[in-house]
C-alpha cells in the first residue's frame, strides 16, 4: 500500500528522514520485551472476537488484521464500539471470547502485569491529548518514560529531543501545555507515543479537537512520522475529508459488526452499508 506522506514547513529540517541515534537502541528497556516471532508480520490479529463493554456485547464476529506499517482507518457513529475496539487491543478492556494478538501479546491471556509491557508496543493518541497540565513538554515525556522503565536521564532527553524534532517543536520543550495551541499539544501527544518507538500506533480521534487546517497538518504530520518510524496506524475517526484526501484501508463499524469498504470511492458515509454485500 502506497501512503502519501509529504513534508511540510513546520518541520525543522529538510526531509522528515531522521537518523535515531544507536545509544538509544543499545537502551536496556528493549532487551526486556519477549514477543512472538510468529506474529511478526501482523501487528494485531484478531478472530472470531467478540467486543464487551463491560456486560454489553458491542461488536460481534470481529476478524481483523494489521501489517506492519499499514494504515487503517476506523470509522463508524459515536458509540458504535470504535473506542471498545481499540481499549481492547491497548488492553484497557478484556478480550473475552475469540482470539487475539497484539505485537505479540495474546489478549485472551493477558495478566495484568503484562499490560505495561503491551504498552510498550504501542503508543495511543487521544482526541483530547491527555497531558499533565502541572509539567512541561519534557517532563510529559519523562512521565511516560519512567513508567516504561527508561532510567538513564542523558538517554531520555536525548530521546525526547530527537522525537520533539521529529514532529517539530523541538523549541517547545520546556513549554507548559497551557501556553500551547491545540495543533502544538497534538504534536507532543504524537510524541508521547512514539516515544519507545511503537510497531502499532492507535489514534482515537486525533483531530476531532482541531480547527480544519490545523486537522490537516496533524494527519500529515501522523503519516510521515509512522512512516519515519516505521510503525502502523490504526486511526479511528469521522472526519471523512481526512479519509478521502489521505487513502488508505478503511474498516467500518455498524449494526455490532466490523468489516472492510474495499472501495472508498463508492462509499457514501451517510448512507446505510450493507453488510451482506461482498
Amino acid at each position: 500500500m502506497m501512503l502519501f506522506v509529504r513534508c511540510f514547513k513546520s518541520f525543522k529540517r529538510e526531509s522528515v528522514k531522521i537518523i535515531s541515534s544507536i545509544i538509544f537502541f543499545s537502551s536496556p528497556i528493549f532487551s526486556t520485551f519477549t514477543l512472538n516471532t510468529k506474529e511478526v508480520e501482523h501487528v494485531i490479529r484478531i478472530k472470531n472476537a467478540k467486543i464487551f463493554q463491560k456486560d454489553a456485547l458491542v461488536i460481534d464476529e470481529v476478524d481483523f488484521e494489521l501489517g506492519e506499517t499499514e494504515f487503517i482507518y476506523l470509522i463508524g457513529k459515536t458509540g458504535s464500539g470504535k473506542s471498545s475496539l481499540l481499549k481492547t487491543i491497548y488492553g484497557e478492556v478484556p478480550l473475552k471470547e475469540g482470539e487475539g494478538m497484539v505485537c505479540g501479546y495474546d489478549l485472551r491471556n493477558l495478566k495484568k502485569k503484562d499490560v505495561p509491557m503491551l504498552r510498550r508496543k504501542l503508543g495511543v493518541v487521544f482526541q483530547d491529548f491527555q497531558l499533565l497540565t502541572d509539567r512541561s513538554v519534557l517532563q510529559n515525556l519523562f512521565f511516560v518514560m519512567g513508567a516504561t522503565g527508561w532510567k538513564d536521564k542523558k538517554l531520555m532527553e536525548a530521546r525526547c529531543r530527537d522525537i520533539l524534532q521529529l514532529v517539530g517543536i523541538e523549541h517547545k520543550i520546556n513549554v507548559m501545555p497551557h501556553a500551547l495551541s491545540g495543533g502544538e499539544q497534538q504534536r507532543v501527544s504524537i510524541a508521547r507515543a512514539l516515544i519507545n518507538k511503537p510497531k502499532l500506533i492507535l489514534a482515537d480521534e486525533p483531530t476531532g479537537n482541531l480547527d480544519p487546517e490545523t486537522s490537516e497538518e496533524i494527519m500529515r504530520l501522523l503519516l510521515a512520522v509512522a512512516k519515519e518510524e516505521k510503525s502502523a496506524v490504526l486511526m479511528a475517526t469521522h472526519d471523512m475529508t481526512m479519509v478521502e484526501k489521505y487513502p488508505g484501508r478503511v474498516a467500518r463499524v455498524e449494526n455490532g459488526k466490523i468489516k472492510e469498504i474495499n472501495t472508498l470511492n463508492r462509499f457514501n458515509p451517510f448512507e446505510q452499508f450493507n453488510f451482506s454485500e461482498e
